[in-house]
């Protein structure tokens, strides 16, 4: 599946499963894409059908066909079974994503999953095997790969400006405590998480940008990896001290730790580190660190970049002053956010990047050019779940990493800076932002 692509659909017709704020959202941003529809929703919950249904009517699209009404867990199928959408964009709780990426294949769709796009690793090679079967593009919506900080790292590394990439800081850290403890849906499936596994069952958002750096799966790969994590306080003294003693939460124990760190270790010889954090009260942060031959790039807790212009100038001994940060930020925004990043902004969705990453997806498939993250990317972001709970389980045992690129990832082409053309897309009606675009 590498380079897979499909013939242009100028038509793009998106069924979205689960339409809770998250898929709220994205049903506003997909609708306003040109060449874009959305004909189909699903979802449990016959309240926030009719939210997506308002609002399609209030702004002039076209009402969507519904599964679901009446409560059947089941009924997302009959979405994937219909013929009224090529495209099932996934945004539900994590144990439905590998049974929607099989089903949805199987009766002909290309699948967009939210992360991590499986759980296992049969269900990640369950994911790859259906894709490579039907052949169909089955793409992780990691949206934090098309963060405009993100794609600067990644611009500024194909430019080699930092010289070759031999290690990575990225993870994933926001405090969740009242998030798990008092889901806004009542359905407790995060949580459900800690009190049953080590591991770190969320890794994508830092690691899958990174990737894109170390040109994972196209000329290296991750071959092993170690894993640990500290013991559990953080969520359990939450629980204690924002519950009465007869609810279960206050007396509620965790098996998974605080925080889980991990390192990564790919074939070419490069190291990752990457944690998890969700239970500690501390800023969000991605890390977002990248150390080369030449120079360093950060963008957390602020932007912070410095690199040698020739071998041993010691341009790197201490970080370029905010003013040519700034100039260099500019000079090498990634194209996409210097041509669409406008639009973005207005839309919104984390800043942006949700748009950006909406945008990237439907301009590849009206111009049949291959999905910019594949599904043995996915797979292999994916394992890190499992991987890692292994590897906590046996006092920080290496664990090896399965190849879902059966030896292609030798010979795939690296990734590259791309460009969309915005002359095709027809935005002169303008765009609208929403409250839940900007809140989920």
């Amino acid at each position: 599946m590498h380079g897979f692509r499909v013939a242009p659909m100028k038509r793009v017709r998106v069924g979205i499963i689960g339409v809770g704020s998250r898929g709220t959202a994205a049903a506003h941003r997909i609708a306003q894409i040109p060449g874009c529809e959305l004909t189909a929703i699903s979802d449990i919950n016959p309240e926030r059908l009719d939210l997506v249904q308002k609002w399609l009517k209030d702004h002039g699209y076209p009402a969507a066909k519904e599964w679901s009404r009446n409560g059947d867990e089941d009924a997302w199928k009959g979405l994937c079974d219909s013929d009224v959408c090529d495209v099932v964009y996934s945004v539900t709780p994590r144990p439905l994503h590998c049974p929607i990426n099989v089903y949805a294949m199987a009766h002909g769709k290309h699948v967009l999953q939210e992360v991590p796009g499986a759980f296992s690793l049969d269900e990640c090679w369950a994911t790859v095997e259906a894709a490579e079967k039907y052949k169909r593009h089955c793409m992780m919506l990691e949206n934090c790969t098309y963060g405009e900080e993100e794609m600067l790292a990644f611009n500024l590394v194909k430019k080699g400006k930092l010289g070759e990439i031999m290690q990575a800081e990225v993870g994933y850290q926001h405090d969740q405590r009242s998030l798990q403890y008092k889901p806004r849906d009542g359905r407790f499936w995060r949580i459900d998480r800690h009190m049953k596994h080590h591991g770190n069952y969320y890794p994508t958002h830092g690691l899958v940008p990174a990737g894109r750096c170390l040109d994972i799966n196209r000329g290296d790969r991750f071959d092993y990896l170690v894993s640990m994590e500290t013991k559990s306080a953080s969520f359990e003294q939450f629980g204690r001290d924002n519950f009465p003693a007869s609810d279960w939460r206050h007396n509620a124990k965790m098996v998974k730790g605080d925080i889980n760190m991990s390192m990564l270790h790919t074939a070419n010889g490069k190291i990752l580190t990457l944690k998890h954090n969700v239970c500690t009260p501390s800023p969000y942060d991605r890390g977002n660190m990248f150390l080369g031959t030449n120079g360093i790039y950060r963008s957390y807790p602020s932007l912070l970049m410095a690199w040698e212009e020739k071998t041993g100038d010691m341009g790197a001994h201490k970080y370029f002053p905010a003013d040519k940060a700034e100039r260099i930020r500019q000079e090498y925004k990634h194209p996409f956010w210097k041509v669409a990043g406008e639009i973005a902004k207005k839309v919104g969705g984390h800043g942006g990047m949700d748009f950006i990453m909406d945008l990237r997806w439907a301009y590849c498939l009206q111009n049949g050019l291959p999905l910019d993250t594949d599904v043995y990317d996915l797979a292999t972001y994916s394992s890190i779940v499992e991987l890692t709970e292994k590897s906590v389980n046996a006092r920080s045992a290496v664990v090896e990493f399965p190849d879902y690129t059966r030896g292609g990832w030798k010979t795939a082409k690296p990734f590259t800076v791309d460009e969309i053309d915005m002359n095709k897309f027809d935005f002169s009606k303008g765009v609208k932002k929403d409250a839940d675009a900007q809140r989920t």
